[in-house]
């Protein structure tokens, strides 16, 4: 019986699609109105510009899986790099950046 069962589960999972997207994955219209996309990377996921003043620059790089991600953000205004890290909820991702972990600042984004 247990040997039927693990035969079972072996078929399904053979047949399921081998790389499910993350939620994070995909185009948000940013606070400011901006398309950024977010895709796979070496570093996990990066978060790149395509529309706007600095289309085509890497924002974010932020690692993890479900909702929650963690990384680093760049402000593309300064150049200055923060403590980051993003939560998903359905069409929103929540993207909140930290100095020395107290000052943060966080804005939610909508999928596209």
């Amino acid at each position: 019986m247990i040997r039927k069962t693990l035969l079972a589960a072996a078929i399904i999972m053979a047949t399921a699609p081998a790389f499910a997207a993350e939620p994070i994955e995909g185009n948000w219209k940013t606070a400011s109105g901006e398309t950024a996309a977010i895709g796979p990377c070496s570093a996990g996921f990066c978060v790149t510009l395509k529309t706007g003043k600095y289309a085509g620059k890497t924002i974010g790089k932020l690692a993890g899986s479900g909702n929650s991600y963690k990384g680093e953000i760049t402000d593309p205004k300064d150049d200055k790099t923060y403590s980051g890290s993003g939560t998903v909820n359905g069409n929103s991702l929540k993207m909140k950046g930290c100095v020395l972990m107290v000052l943060c600042k966080s804005q939610t984004w909508t999928r596209l």
